[in-house]
Formats: structure tokens, sequence, C-alpha cells
């Protein structure tokens, strides 16, 4: 798979969204993927971050953005207000993971959601050596993570299924970005969703 923005998982997103579209990304951070979605396809973009500076980074790469924590909800926004509502690598950082995804699923016709599979084979393998695992897709120590769970492809789908979500596409790849297509759980690092009512 070709990373152009530096994360394999915004390339799949940045291919699943339209020339023209509506995207609100959620934890935008500097706004890399809302900028190259603006510049590349024409997308109107809007991003919130709860983080300072990187809130002034993506003022500065011309992305409208709105300084907020998502544990709050998304009040602002109009239902129906997007074509796309994305939360990409930050599902594991939020505390009420039900409720995000009904807000994001209320604001937009479509949820697209990425996180790291703690079910990875090299996950597996430290918990069983003692030791909580930190790679490519979990790079904090578990005393400095801002990750508050760990959850894996097949727990995300059973949630999902609880929540009346219809996973609409799902890409799993590993930690090289390479696509996975057999035992996902098992081999997929990182797993992309798409999601609707």
């Amino acid at each position: 798979m070709t990373n152009t923005l530096g994360r394999p998982d915004l390339d799949v997103i940045a291919g699943w969204i339209q020339p023209g579209e509506s995207v609100l990304d959620l934890g935008c951070g500097e706004g890399a993927l809302l900028r190259i979605l603006r510049q590349g396809r024409g997308a109107r973009c809007w991003g919130v971050e709860i983080d300072p500076a990187n809130v002034l980074a993506a003022i500065a790469n011309g992305v409208n953005v709105i300084q907020c924590d998502l544990e709050g909800g998304l009040t602002g926004f109009e239902d129906g207000a997007f074509d796309h509502v994305v939360l990409s690598r930050t599902l594991q950082t939020v505390r009420h993971t039900q409720g995000i995804l009904a807000e994001m699923l209320r604001v937009g016709r479509e949820a697209v959601v990425s996180f790291p599979n703690f079910a990875y084979w090299k996950n597996r393998m430290a918990v069983m050596a003692g030791r909580m695992p930190v790679s490519e897709d979990l790079p904090y120590q578990w005393f400095d993570t801002p990750n508050v769970r760990f959850f894996t492809i097949d727990d995300f789908e059973s949630l999902c299924s609880q929540m009346g979500l219809v996973v609409r596409e799902r890409m799993v790849l590993d930690d090289k970005g390479k696509l996975i297509e057999e035992e996902q759980n098992f081999l997929g690092s990182l797993a992309v969703y798409r999601l609707k009512r």
C-alpha cells in the first residue's frame, strides 16, 4: 500500500473520500489528512482537536479547526452535517466509546474509524513474555500511554453488532502497512472501518 500521508490508515481513509465531500476529523492533530483532502479532492474539511499546539499547527496548515474535548460529545454540530466523520487512532483513548460512535453517526452519514488491534500476534507475544506491547501502532509504555482501553478487531465488530452499526468496508493492515486478508485478528496490526447505521 502506498504511504503518502506518513500513515497507512490515513491513505486508506483518503481513498474513501470522494471529491467535494464534507469531512469532520476528530482528533485531527496538525490537520495533515484534511489538508490533503482539501487540496487534492476539493473536500470541505473541518477538524476537532484538544491539544493547543496541534490546533495552532492545523490553523497554519489552513485547516478549519475547533478546540474541544471529544468526551463532551459533538453537541455543536447538527445532525447529518457531514458526509464522513473520521476518528483515526483515537478510539482507544476515548472513555465513552459507544457515545462517540453514536455521535459520529448522528452528525455524519458515515463514520470512519481506525485503531490498533491488541490481538495482533506481536502484541500477544509481548503479553506472553510478561510485558505490555510497544509497537508502531501502540508506541507508548504502559505508564505514559494516552490509551484508556485495549481491544481487538473481534471486540470492535461485536460492539458494532450490539449497537446496530453496519460495517460498509474494513481494511486490516500489518505493521508495515501491507493489506491483510486472512486471519486478520491475528495478523493485522491496524484496522480501518467504514460504518453506517
